[in-house]
């Protein structure tokens, strides 16, 4: 498969907004493209996890030049603003999610897509396609927050990841500030230097007093405390997309433990497990995670 195009730095990767979407709530999604020299290939569309933002899968697209690679920001995160009454519903993630697979798959002459979800971002996608199958090739899930029904009574209790995200640091005096915090530090240490890179670059904004965090740490804590309360568990069954999900090192009542019963309940579905890697799991391998998608995109092309 040729790859003739030229090269360039990480950093040109999903570097410009190309448009909005419209979503629910009267959310305007940002949609970002890193158009590739050939579109014989699937489009591969990426899924961002709860605190991240679109662009943070540029070194996974690097990878994947031969394919037209889009992603985009969830409402509340990167550059798409929360909707006007602040409200949280894990269900608007996944209308934020079909929004933008509708318009991948008309902008491609009706072609399905190869998607690709972290976390949060996988369950959006399992939203998406439960609703509107014939959009999607595939579907890669990395631990979708997808919890049975008895997680809800302990979602109500205190929530450790949401009492820490209140109290996140808000403010640095320039990126590199920012980026050496995180990386000195648990849970963002683990990420592969280039996610690191790009989930700060494009994760704060400059202003005159310094670089601030453009995801209000409320509502992603709120994003949180929520993340059981959809019903998507109830729906796997229905599932037409083929899947793969994909989980890293297992602990108990985490993504991890719970991935192979997501898979057993989709029914089309392959689990693979990387033990070697945590819950940012595609953040920490890129590599890795490109290549798993290029084989299953590879797979759709030849079907």
């Amino acid at each position: 498969m040729s790859r003739t195009r030229p090269e360039r730095s990480l950093s040109a990767m999903f570097e410009q907004s190309t448009r909005v979407v419209a979503s629910s709530n009267s959310v305007r999604v940002v949609v970002y493209d890193e158009p590739a020299m050939s579109g014989s290939n699937p489009p591969i569309l990426f899924s961002h996890a709860t605190g991240f933002h679109g662009r943070v899968f540029a070194p996974v697209a690097e990878h994947l030049r031969d394919h037209y690679c889009i992603t985009f920001d969830y409402r509340g995160y990167g550059d798409t603003a929360a909707p006007r009454d602040r409200a949280l519903h894990w269900e608007a993630f996944g209308d934020d999610a079909l929004a933008v697979a509708r318009d991948v798959h008309a902008r491609h002459d009706g072609r399905p897509i190869v998607a690709a979800g972290h976390s949060m971002g996988g369950a959006g996608l399992v939203m998406a396609a439960l609703r509107e199958p014939r959009l999607f090739a595939a579907l890669v899930l990395f631990e979708p927050i997808i919890f049975p029904p008895e997680s809800r009574a302990r979602a109500r209790e205190a929530n450790p990841l949401a009492d820490v995200t209140r109290r996140r640091r808000r403010t640095f005096s320039d990126f590199d500030a920012a980026r050496a915090n995180f990386a000195a530090k648990p849970p963002l240490n683990s990420l592969h230097p280039e996610a690191l890179d790009a989930y700060v670059r494009h994760g704060f904004s400059q202003r005159d007093d310094g670089v601030h965090l453009k995801c209000d740490p409320e509502f992603e804590a709120q994003t949180y405390e929520m993340g059981a309360m959809h019903d998507t568990w109830q729906r796997l069954g229905e599932m037409k997309v083929p899947t793969h999900v994909i989980a890293g090192a297992h602990a108990e009542m985490s993504p991890a433990a719970i991935a192979p019963r997501v898979a057993e309940l989709l029914g089309n579905a392959k689990f693979v497990e990387w033990r070697d890697l945590g819950h940012f799991g595609p953040l920490e391998d890129p590599a890795r995670f490109a290549s798993f998608i290029r084989d299953v995109a590879g797979g759709v092309a030849n079907s």
